[in-house]
């Protein structure tokens, strides 16, 4: 199969939408979630999406199957919560190698049966490693700005685990994803080293990070910029943003990684900012117009959506950025 890092220099490749858009048409009940596994399981369930993978294996391989119906390129597994820690919400730490690996194996079997049909446009697997629900870098306590609620060995140890299975699981890629604390990022990045090393082995690595406001910055406090050199020092294949945002409130920290990196540059905001429900109301239409600026200004190399997107939106996506180039990388940093 044709290597992501060649493909990417030949044209814009799609990532899929949102998972748990998708997950919410099916309604599922404390009892879907719970499946004949989980039946008796002592705590409440519902809404632990990760473990769908394991209980209602067929709604996430349908969801995936949907997306790339659309054009996407790129699926990423059902692990967003899929660590130690934030598994601990639910008790269901030891779960934690299993729920990677089957979420990487479903995607992965998927991608494979599109990539049987279309050998032209191969399809690859991105293995979600979200940010857990604990920070690093600041204090969950106002009255106690020095207390951590994790340390960075703690979520070291936690990613590497993630990684494992995901690999193990069949991901082509590793996506650190919806970053709000770099440090936590760092973490999961020196955890893919490490596995890399042990296995002798090279996998691509996207990285993607979280304006949480207008303020342009990080929820740890950085810039488009200074997040950017955080995370250079290690090879990737691209570096950019996702989620909080909608797709025009983007354009100018798109506009710095852009103009800063050798790296491709990645982009999956919201479908617009979240009504009063918490509901988002942007078109695909409406999505795609706005990312056409992405692509005339040559900012991105890859493109999908985050919170509120459909297989409309990817769809509307990938009919735009066909007719576009590529933003153009240095061969040296891939």
């Amino acid at each position: 199969m044709k290597k992501i890092q060649d493909i990417l220099k030949e044209r814009i490749l799609v990532l899929d939408g949102a998972m748990g858009t998708m997950l919410q048409r099916y309604k599922f009940t404390e009892e879907d979630f719970r499946g004949e596994r989980f039946a008796d399981w002592e705590h409440p369930l519902q809404g632990n999406n990760d473990l769908l993978s394991l209980t209602q294996p067929e709604a996430i391989a349908e969801v995936h199957r949907k997306y790339f119906a659309a054009g996407a390129d790129i699926v990423e597994t059902n692990t967003f919560s899929g660590t130690t820690i934030a598994m601990a919400d639910y008790f269901m730490e030891d779960l934690v190698y299993e729920l990677n690996y089957e979420s990487a194996r479903i995607a992965k079997q998927v991608a494979d049966e599109f990539t049987a049909k279309e050998p032209h446009k191969p399809r690859f697997v991105a293995g979600s490693i979200g940010p857990t629900n604990k920070t690093a870098s600041m204090s969950p306590d106002v009255n106690d700005p020095g207390f951590r609620g994790v340390t960075f060995d703690e979520l070291r140890i936690a990613y590497k685990l993630q990684v494992e299975a995901l690999l193990d699981g069949g991901s082509d890629i590793l996506l650190v994803e919806t970053i709000f604390d770099t440090l936590n990022a760092k973490a999961a990045l020196f955890a893919i080293e490490e596995v890399k090393e042990e296995r002798n082995i090279d996998v691509p690595i996207m990285v993607s990070g979280t304006i949480t406001d207008a303020s342009g910055r990080t929820l740890s406090g950085q810039t488009a910029e200074a997040f950017l050199i955080s995370i250079s020092h290690i090879s990737i294949l691209s570096v950019g943003f996702n989620c909080a945002l909608g797709a025009n409130q983007l354009v100018p920290h798109l506009e710095v990684l852009a103009a800063k990196t050798g790296f491709g540059v990645s982009a999956h905001p919201n479908a617009g900012l979240p009504n009063a429900f918490g509901e988002y109301d942007e078109t695909a239409e409406q999505m795609a117009a706005q990312i056409k600026e992405y692509v005339e200004k040559s900012l991105v190399n890859i493109v999908g959506g985050c919170c509120g997107t459909t297989p409309e939106h990817i769809s509307a996506i990938a009919n735009l950025v066909k007719d576009y180039k590529p933003r153009s990388i240095s061969a040296e940093t891939v």
